[in-house]
């Protein structure tokens, strides 16, 4: 399975002692959306400081105007506040779901914890049709825990 050779090469990514947070966080979005067929665009966003807001980290794929999220918009505002994975077979069946691109036909969010505070989440979007699976999801899980030592 594509995930576990990917997790050694994640690893190595955190633990590399000559790039900084930003240029670890945009190598593993580069690294799943090259790996990944399904990954079309793999971005991170982060709580801004004390505002109940999102911003935009790192990412691969389309540009965004999504740069800030308000908790509660959309599904990566609403996993800031439930701090629950959010996977979105059909986002044009969401009320709640920040359009990005027509192409976009599916979403999965995973939070990121940092001693117990959600202090953002990989956001990744799919131009495929319903594709995540459970093992997606514990894999971008993995991949967020990996992110927590960085961040933290």
């Amino acid at each position: 399975m594509i995930f576990e050779a990917l997790k050694p090469q994640v690893d190595t990514i955190i633990s590399s002692q000559h790039q900084t947070t930003n240029d670890k966080l945009f190598a593993i979005c580069e690294l799943l959306e090259s790996h990944i067929p399904h990954y079309d665009w793999v971005g991170f966003y982060f709580k801004n400081g004390d505002k109940n807001e999102l911003k935009l980290g790192p990412y691969v794929g389309e540009p965004t105007d999504h740069t800030i999220i308000p908790f509660g918009k959309g599904i990566c505002g609403q996993v800031a506040i439930s701090n629950q994975n959010f996977v979105v077979p059909d986002v044009s069946a969401q009320d709640n779901y920040i359009a990005c691109s027509i192409t976009v036909k599916a979403e999965i969010v995973i939070p990121i914890f940092v001693n117990g505070e959600n202090i953002g989440q990989i956001d990744i979007d799919s131009k495929t049709p319903d594709p995540f699976t459970e093992e997606d999801e514990r894999f971008l899980e993995f991949v967020c825990e990996e992110v927590a030592k960085i961040i933290g």
